[in-house]
C-alpha cells in the first residue's frame, strides 16, 4: 500500500538523494544542500511544498510543488516541479499516488490548476502525465536574467 504525506525535516536526506538522481537523469548536477531544503520547505513561509510517498518498505518517491498565479484572472495554481520515484518503486502506482496527492494539496491551497513540464524528448513522462488527466499547453517563450 502506498501512502502520501507532507515532507518532514527528517526526510531531507531522502529528498537530497532523489533530487541528485533526477538531476543526473537530466545530465545535470545537483548543488542543493540540506540547509537549502530546510529553508525552502520549513521556513515560516515555505518557498515550496513537498510530498512523500511511502510503502511498508520505506520512502518510494517524492513530489516538489511551487506556487503559481495568474494574476489577471485572480487564480492560484501550483507547478509540479519535481516528481520522482525510486527505481524499485516504478510501475507500482507511486507516481499516480503523488500526482493525486499534489492535486489535493493544490486544491487545499485554493488552487484551480496544476502544471507540470517535461523535456521535449521525455515521451514516457509525457504519456504518464496525459494518462493522469493533464492536457498539453501552448508554450510561451520565457526569459531569464541572472541576479
Amino acid at each position: 500500500m502506498i501512502t502520501t504525506r507532507p515532507a518532514r525535516p527528517d526526510d531531507i536526506p531522502h529528498l537530497l538523494d532523489g533530487i541528485a538522481r533526477l538531476a543526473a537523469h537530466h545530465d545535470d548536477s545537483s548543488t542543493v544542500t540540506a540547509a537549502d531544503l530546510t529553508r525552502d520547505l520549513f521556513d515560516p513561509v515555505p518557498w515550496m511544498l513537498a510530498l512523500i510517498a511511502e510503502t511498508a518498505n520505506g520512502i518510494a518517491g517524492y513530489a516538489l510543488l511551487l506556487r503559481l498565479a495568474q494574476v489577471q484572472f485572480g487564480t492560484r495554481g501550483m507547478d509540479l516541479h519535481h516528481l520522482f520515484t525510486w527505481p524499485a518503486h516504478r510501475g507500482t502506482g507511486t507516481g499516480q499516488a503523488l500526482v493525486k496527492a499534489a492535486q489535493c494539496l493544490a486544491r487545499d491551497h485554493g488552487c484551480t490548476y496544476l502544471t507540470v513540464g517535461t523535456t521535449p524528448d521525455n515521451t514516457s513522462a509525457q504519456a504518464f502525465y496525459l494518462a493522469q488527466g493533464f492536457s498539453p499547453r501552448a508554450s510561451y517563450p520565457r526569459f531569464a536574467v541572472k541576479l
